[in-house]
């Protein structure tokens, strides 16, 4: 159900990344910030100005298409994963593992707390990931083998 979610909210962004496209991002911004009540001539509200401003139509079409990109891998995991399938199990597994050394590359280039959080529980939900899968694998070996004995002895 996460991993649905996730998908049909980046899906919604992508659409809202189409929508905007021939409209002047940069006065959109600033009626965003003045509806929030942020005063425009501090910092991270005038960064957000600026960042809209350097978007053009382009560049919000590539944004939105990795968007819907993002949000198909998203919802084949989740059908793949309500489905039961193997193939989803490591999807999940590569999905959340590709993220670990961005993680220790941030860590590196400034450590945080919220940042070694992150870090951890990302890692915690890798390693559970990959132990349940492999520990499946074991267990349908063992069975498949231990039928193939009662077989043998059957046919014997």
């Amino acid at each position: 159900m996460f991993e649905a979610l996730k998908g049909l909210i980046v899906l919604v962004a992508g659409f809202g990344l189409f929508s905007l496209v021939h409209h002047d991002l940069q006065a959109i911004a600033e009626r965003l910030v003045r509806y929030s009540h942020l005063n425009p001539a501090r910092h991270y509200p005038r960064v957000f100005i600026e960042a809209a401003s350097h978007l053009d139509d382009s560049r919000l079409r590539s944004l939105a298409v990795l968007a819907f990109l993002y949000a198909g891998a998203r919802l084949i995991e989740a059908y793949g994963l309500w489905q039961m399938k193997t193939w989803a199990e490591w999807l999940a597994i590569v999905s959340g593992a590709i993220y670990v050394p961005i993680e220790v590359y941030r860590l590196f280039r400034r450590a945080t707390l919220l940042g070694g959080v992150v870090l951890l529980i990302n890692m915690f939900v890798v390693v559970y990931l990959l132990y349940v899968r492999l520990s499946h694998r074991v267990e349908n070996t063992e069975s498949r083998d231990s039928g193939l004995s009662q077989r043998r002895r059957a046919t014997r």
